[in-house]
């Protein structure tokens, strides 16, 4: 009687599954072919909004909450800096300020997540428990930054190597007969790159209305690299006084390949200290372990 019960109950649920999983599937179709009818109207404000997508009842509502409990909380100042950090990394057209706002907020939120996991889960405790908790949100919360940083830096330096060939070609071009703003687009053409986006912005920027001083200063605003803020000062001075533009990026791509020289003469120099630390903290105990090893086991078995 008792199996008769259980079978019964369950056929009971499965069939109740069924017709429950069938109906959502109805009307999953019968929404996705309403949302295909031109000029259908919906009675009711319920069936309006669930014709909706999904992202659009749901992921907009709360992630426009988190942006406002995140604007909030943020720092006077702190956008701004964003902001610039992404102009710096070339992201500001792909990230959005807001969307690395509501990351540091969902990694500090993380801590309701990462509590039980650690204490319960791990079993682990004490201060030990404490530090692994504080060490996973701090670097939940400081990854954003950390990879803006680093996708900054390295765009620096792409531009910062990529000029001297840049000025070469241009060089090159200016002195075949092209003007300055032909040479650049053909420079940027042949040339891709950060330097040359940057480049192809500045000609944008002129051919809608802006001077070439000010689309030079918006661009070195946008880059800040020190090179290239030397070359567009010396070509803002040519401009000044109506010196050769040849001979100007001449000069220049000259004192960029002694640059780039030096930088790398430099880099070259500081690898022994960098390899300081490795070599005494990694390689160095493992080769007295291998070194010492046997002698220290054949003392403790003669002892």
């Amino acid at each position: 009687m008792l199996y008769v019960i259980i079978v019964g109950a369950a056929l009971a649920v499965g069939l109740g599954a069924v017709v429950v999983v069938t109906n959502i599937l109805e009307r999953t179709q019968l929404r996705g072919a309403l949302r295909q009818l031109d000029g259908y109207e919906v009675v009711g404000a319920r069936h309006q909004e669930m014709l909706q997508p999904f992202g659009h009842r749901v992921i907009t509502p709360i992630s426009t909450r988190l942006v406002a409990v995140a604007r909030r909380y943020t720092p006077i100042g702190y956008v701004d800096a964003l902001r610039e950090k992404l102009t710096l990394s070339g992201r500001q057209d792909t990230i959005k300020v807001d969307q690395i706002l509501v990351v540091k907020l969902l990694a500090l939120l993380s801590t309701l997540v990462w509590v039980p996991l650690v204490f319960g889960v791990l079993g682990l405790s004490g201060l030990l428990a404490v530090a692994l908790v504080a060490l996973l949100v701090t670097v939940g919360f400081l990854l954003p930054d950390l990879r803006l940083n680093s996708e900054m830096k390295a765009r620096q330096h792409a531009i910062a190597v990529k000029l001297p060939d840049m000025l070469d070609l241009l060089v090159i071009s200016v002195e075949a007969g092209l003007g300055f703003d032909q040479a650049i687009e053909r420079t940027a053409t042949a040339m891709p790159g950060p330097l040359a986006e940057e480049f192809r912005r500045m000609l944008q920027e002129t051919r809608i209305g802006a001077t070439r001083a000010d689309a030079l200063r918006a661009m070195e605003q946008r880059t800040q690299v020190p090179e290239l803020r030397s070359f567009i000062l010396a070509i803002l001075q040519a401009d000044t006084f109506g010196v050769s533009i040849a001979k100007v990026l001449r000069v220049q791509a000259d004192e960029m390949r002694i640059r780039r020289r030096l930088r790398a003469q430099e880099l070259a120099q500081k690898a022994p200290v960098k390899m300081l630390f490795p070599l005494a903290f990694c390689v160095f105990p493992a080769i007295f372990v291998v070194v010492l090893g046997p002698a220290v086991i054949n003392l403790a078995n003669n002892l």
